[in-house]
């Protein structure tokens, strides 16, 4: 049986496949020689040698998901009760590959297969568990030249997918369950919100056809990421509290089975080995008193509320392992895309630009019919083309003609030519060219970095955002600059701009390189810091005023730190006159505002942070910008810039 992860690597140049085969071999070599030794089944993520051998090289890391290692926090870990005769197939694979370019190469070992009698584990069925598909992702699809012709079982498990999907969605229009929904959801509260945000929209662009239900779409987003549902990656032990390690998989009890739950994750505690079990959920009514999960749970309880609130609203499937929710726009006509693990709207190039998916396949499912809107996400279609080989179109088209026509069959003659309506528009959208928006541009937000890392979904473009706060006309009229962040919140406030707020740090970011939001759930604290395993990290804000005919007064700022061991955080303000280091004495920990007069004149500021630092394995958490309680109402972030009018004069000296 052939292995698509294996037939990635092998397409990497000869030098780069023969340095990642030979760790890889390894890895399971170790493995298949000393089955009962368990410091040969754990791979440290940020270990030099595999961050730079293997995490660079397409289809490596893989490779190893494919032979049953399983991601935790910040190793790699092949389970106990994986299938030993799975990694030998892996490994015996990338051994024959190795031989074939090798043969001409004497001075090259040869790794021959391991014989039947090498010292392996008696075989074990496959567990229920299913391997990442990180080949589906990313960079690492396969060119077309080089695909297998599809499958009829991959042609049936597709179609198959498809009417399972366009059957479950039904579960939304249950009038008990969108009834249960309500009740958690704070519906005047978001009304409210959306109303006051509304208004000011409307004092901005009196002409805007956006409308009251549009602002509401985008509270009930905020409002399920930030206040209601939990994103998973490792459980915490129900006996001790500590963080557990993944397992493998535990058989579903009936109860499990009652709510969907055809799966269940073994998450093991290594303190008091106590086996924590994680049902993974599929129907949206367990998953309204659970409220934890990973995408699939998101999308899943997101699109119940959304259907709750009268929203009309789609499930989204994408065959590269994601899902998220549609919802139409009256006030727009049309379909707006919507990531409640992301807390996104209406940024549908995202996945293909952001996160570096390589896309094929994607279906939006409502209780009228199922529409490939596969073209919405992506600006390369004919690179998406070539991906598109699971079945044939006609196939394809004629299956989903066939499911719309008998769940249309029952609706009314209006409601026929409405949705016949919105999909002509809606295939004038797909064949129209796209550019990405500076808010698709960025990596993943939710998971661990690991879970992120692995699955190539940190993003191509998420290193230099590029964004800068510019001067508004209320600033312009005050002459002054005020703005908040809280890390607990997650958001600016934009005092000087009638308390705008602004969602998620990474939005008024203007450059950055290995930071992300470090929420440690154990001890209910938040920070900014490095990404797991980077030596060094940067992060700035900018602030224009000269594009708009103003140039600074005088410089405010509050922006804490701490550090912990050998942590070094340097902090600096540039503008296009002047340089200033913040950094030496207790400024880092000072609470009060400091003032700098020598900014004035400059027409533009930049506030950046420079980490580096600390020791040992957690050397990337002594660097932390911003550190508070998750309970805490302050914003120890703080910048206030005093304005004026540059004179024509100015202009020319």
């Amino acid at each position: 049986m052939a292995s698509a992860a294996v037939a990635v690597l092998s397409e990497n140049p000869e030098t780069l496949f023969l340095d990642a085969s030979e760790l890889l071999l390894r890895y399971a070599d170790n493995i298949l020689r000393n089955p009962n030794e368990d410091k040969y089944k754990s791979i440290k993520v940020g270990n030099q040698t595999f961050s730079n051998r293997l995490m660079p090289v397409k289809g490596a890391v893989e490779c190893l998901f494919e032979m049953g290692f399983q991601e935790e926090e910040t190793h790699l870990v092949f389970p106990k009760n994986a299938s030993v005769q799975r990694l030998k197939r892996i490994r015996d694979l990338i051994a024959a590959e190795r031989n074939r370019r090798t043969a001409a190469n004497k001075s090259i070992p040869i790794s021959p297969p391991l014989s039947a009698s090498a010292h392996v584990q008696p075989s074990q069925p496959e567990t229920s568990f299913r391997a990442r598909p990180f080949f589906n992702d990313t960079s690492t699809q396969l060119p077309a030249q080089t695909f297998r012709p599809a499958t009829d079982n991959s042609a049936r498990s597709l179609l198959a997918t498809l009417k399972t999907h366009f059957q479950q969605v039904l579960m939304y229009e249950d009038m008990r369950l969108q009834q249960k929904a309500l009740a958690c959801i704070p519906v005047e509260d978001l009304k409210k919100i959306a109303n006051e945000k509304l208004l000011c929209a409307t004092k901005l662009d009196p002409e805007s056809t956006i409308n009251l239900e549009d602002f509401l779409l985008l509270e009930l987003l905020r409002w399920f990421k930030e206040d209601f549902f939990q994103w998973i990656d490792s459980v915490l032990c129900s006996t001790c509290g500590q963080v557990t390690e993944s397992s493998g998989s535990l058989p579903p009890s009936s109860e499990d089975q009652r709510w969907g739950a055809e799966r269940v994750e073994n998450h093991l505690c290594r303190k008091c080995h106590t086996s924590n079990r994680f049902p993974r959920y599929n129907h949206a009514e367990k998953l309204l008193e659970t409220r934890r999960g990973r995408c699939g749970e998101w999308a899943n309880c997101f699109t119940l509320c959304c259907r709750a609130m009268g929203f009309e609203a789609r499930f989204v499937w994408c065959t590269t392992d994601h899902v998220w929710t549609e919802v139409y726009s009256t006030s727009q006509k049309r379909w707006l895309h919507c990531d409640p693990c992301e807390n996104v709207c209406d940024k549908p190039l995202l996945y293909e630009i952001g996160w570096g998916k390589k896309l094929s396949y994607i279906f939006a499912f409502s209780k009228d019919e199922v529409v490939d809107v596969s073209w919405r996400y992506s600006c390369k279609h004919t690179e998406l083309l070539t991906r598109r080989t699971q079945l044939g179109e006609g196939l394809l088209r004629q299956t989903i003609n066939k499911l719309n026509s008998e769940r249309k069959h029952f609706l009314p003659q209006e409601r026929k030519q409405e949705l016949l309506e919105r999909y002509i528009v809606e295939l004038v959208e797909f064949i129209s060219p796209k550019t990405p928006n500076p808010g698709e541009l960025g990596g993943r937000i939710s998971g661990s970095v690991l879970w992120k890392v692995t699955r190539g979904e940190t993003g191509t473009h998420a290193q230099n955002h590029g964004f800068s706060f510019l001067a508004t006309e209320k600033e312009k009229t005050a002459k002054l600059f005020h703005l908040k962040y809280s890390a607990a919140e997650n958001n600016y406030i934009r005092v000087s701009n009638d308390n705008e707020i602004i969602h998620n740090w990474e939005k008024g970011v203007w450059k950055m390189n290995s930071v992300l939001r470090k929420v440690e759930q154990d001890w209910k604290m938040v920070y900014i810091a490095r990404t797991e395993g980077a030596a060094s990290a940067r992060v700035s804000w900018k602030f224009d005023c000269g594009s708009v005919g103003l140039k600074i007064v005088n410089v405010s700022i509050r922006s804490t730190s701490q550090t912990f061991q050998s942590g070094n955080i340097q902090w600096h303000l540039h503008s296009n006159l002047t340089n200033v280091d913040l950094s030496g004495g207790v400024y880092c920990y000072d609470q009060n505002i400091h003032s700098f007069a020598n900014f004035n004149g400059s027409t533009e500021l930049i506030l950046e942070a420079e980490m580096s630092g600390g020791d040992g394995d957690v050397a990337w958490q002594h660097t932390q910008l911003f550190r508070q309680s998750l309970d805490d109402h302050e914003y120890p972030m703080e910048l206030i810039i005093t304005l004026k009018d540059i004179k024509i004069k100015d202009e020319y000296q």
